[in-house]
């Protein structure tokens, strides 16, 4: 063999890397989804292996009996089918709760040092934030699942037909989504998870309890009424029951759609922000 790696007069086949400059070439680069399909495989797998569907699956159980049990004979005699009037506000707890989940997963991520080793290899930005969110989203469909499953053997159902059945789901993916990155975000910038636990749970049972989810407006004290009637829980609470009876109007709805819309951009603006401080972090 001579020295340019020929033999017997035959040139070898010479190694071409890809030009990246070649928009054919970069078209035909999936890199980002490439590393947002493993990095989510693995938040799905972490989250199965730490118990966190088996807490997607059992909340909304949880929630429904300790609320429909002991309020449906009440509800009844004043002519409300508690089961179809309730399921809206736990489907809401429900991926609520899955945003806690997702605020306690970044802020391991950021105690582990995921995020410093991320940040130093060659990982697009926004992946690691989509992959967690996507993780979030897998939790709240299982969520939501349990919670319609459950829902039908007390008596819930949806009148408005299919068209309502998938609204009312992906509304209530939507809020899902919008609370996972809010959650997401203050799981970055807090000191741990506890801290986490503590900024969310508690306004996530006020903002519950002191809306028309749980028992209509009458049923709160007049000094209680204007914020229960006016807070956004009840807002999409109304949306989905409206959504499930084949109801809705654009009088119900455009009050929940301004809510959700304000909620996610000020939520995107804190997600952006947690995701430029990250890299401060240990």
């Amino acid at each position: 063999m001579t020295r340019s790696g020929t033999r017997s007069g035959t040139r070898s086949p010479s190694l071409r890397w890809p030009d990246r400059r070649d928009p054919t070439v970069i078209a035909h680069d999936h890199r980002f989804v490439r590393q947002w399909l493993t990095m989510t495989v693995r938040g799905v797998r972490s989250a199965y292996g730490e118990g966190e569907f088996a807490v997607a699956i059992a909340m909304p159980i949880v929630f429904a009996l300790g609320f429909y049990l002991p309020l449906r004979v009440v509800m009844s005699e004043q002519g409300v089918d508690y089961a179809q009037f309730l399921m809206p506000i736990i489907v809401l707890q429900a991926v609520a709760f899955t945003a806690i989940a997702a605020a306690q997963r970044s802020a391991l991520d950021k105690l582990r040092g995921m995020n410093r080793r991320l940040s130093s290899m060659p990982v697009a930005a926004l992946v690691p934030f989509t992959a967690r969110m996507t993780t979030s989203l897998v939790r709240s469909a299982v969520s939501i699942a349990t919670a319609l499953l459950f829902g039908a053997l007390l008596g819930f159902g949806f009148s408005g037909g299919v068209a309502g059945a998938v609204g009312f789901v992906l509304f209530a993916l939507a809020v899902g989504g919008v609370l996972a990155m809010a959650a997401d975000s203050l799981g970055i910038l807090a000191r741990g998870p506890e801290a986490t636990s503590q900024l969310l749970i508690l306004p996530q049972l006020v903002l519950g309890l002191l809306s028309t989810g749980f028992v209509p407006e009458s049923s709160f004290p007049e000094w209680a009424r204007l914020f229960a009637r006016n807070q956004p829980i009840s807002h999409f609470a109304a949306t989905m029951r409206d959504l499930a009876d084949g109801s809705l109007t654009a009088e119900t709805a455009a009050p929940a759609l301004i809510w959700l819309a304000a909620l996610a951009v000020v939520f995107s603006g804190l997600a952006y922000l947690a995701q430029q401080r990250r890299r401060s972090y240990p």
